[in-house]
């Protein structure tokens, strides 16, 4: 059983910063999806164990960044550049599969609670 426990969420201005984490037991690759109200739960960024290898959504390229911490047990979702349709409960999901499906929810077998982050003025 892998738990999951996210911090870090909050009221931003655009173009302002925001760094997630999550904490995760366990030897799993880890992702970040973002879900706004009445749609669907989409995928942010994917990490491989080791780290070596990273994956993003178009959307967020280029201003967020995630990273981990084996030795913490912690992955992180440094979020730059904040606009406002960035707006969302953020998960972290852990699973034992990177790839080219790694943009799927159901590749992934454990969630987190979800954590609000609001970019407004």
């Amino acid at each position: 059983q892998v738990q999951l426990v996210e911090s870090g969420g909050g009221l931003v201005h655009p173009g302002g910063s925001l760094r997630l984490s999550c904490t995760a037991s366990g030897r799993t690759v880890m992702a970040w999806f973002r879900q706004v109200q009445g749609k669907e739960r989409d995928f942010v960024a994917v990490i491989s164990w080791t780290g070596s290898s990273t994956d993003y959504a178009d959307s967020v390229k280029g201003r967020f960044t995630i990273s981990r911490d084996n030795a913490k047990n912690t992955v992180y979702l440094q979020m730059n550049s904040l606009k406002s349709e960035d707006t969302a409960i953020y998960y972290c999901a852990a699973g034992q599969y990177y790839g080219g499906h790694s943009g799927r929810p159901e590749m992934y077998d454990y969630w987190g609670q979800g954590v609000q982050v609001t970019v407004s003025s």
